[in-house]
């Protein structure tokens, strides 16, 4: 190499852009997610939908996309996955014979149970480098990103009506 040469630092300004930073956040998200949750054999996906099902009762397949804001392949791959192992049981909707529903089996249930002391300890991994209050604003900050540009994901988040 050249001395004279400059050095030129190759991100060149890319490493404090909102889509790069965000990409990178995900990566480590995701990492200490499967680092805690290795033993259980789950995803973060896949305890989303536990974790949703153990609070609603019993949701059908496009509710579960709307509150997670999944698009439909990825969450009838964790559908059948999750049925797969025994987690979830798929019935027909008393109220609707057209529609089935989803719920959690007991097997689902103690893993979701089990999940949530390891999903916390990701949490708090994740807080670690922030102050109490600087977690409190990173997470209204990123509430306030999610929702100020929802309509722009391809599978828009959809939180629960008033009446349901």
């Amino acid at each position: 190499m050249n001395p004279k040469k400059r050095q030129v630092d190759p991100l060149g300004g890319l490493g404090d852009r909102p889509g790069f930073l965000i990409r990178r956040a995900h990566q480590i998200s995701q990492s200490v997610f499967i680092e805690e949750c290795s033993s259980l054999d789950i995803t973060s996906t896949q305890f989303g939908v536990l974790w949703i099902l153990g609070r609603a009762g019993e949701l059908d397949q496009i509710g579960i996309a709307r509150l997670l804001g999944f698009d439909r392949s990825t969450t009838a791959l964790v559908v059948k996955l999750l049925e797969s192992r025994g987690l979830i049981v798929r019935s027909v909707d008393k109220a609707d014979r057209r529609r089935s529903v989803l719920r959690l089996t007991k097997l689902g249930i103690d893993l979701q149970k089990r999940a949530e002391p390891l999903v916390d300890r990701v949490r708090a991994r994740l807080e670690e480098p922030f102050t109490s209050e600087e977690a409190k604003t990173f997470s209204k900050l990123l509430q306030k990103f999610t929702r100020a540009l929802a309509d722009t994901a391809r599978a828009p988040l959809q939180p629960p009506s008033p009446e349901s």
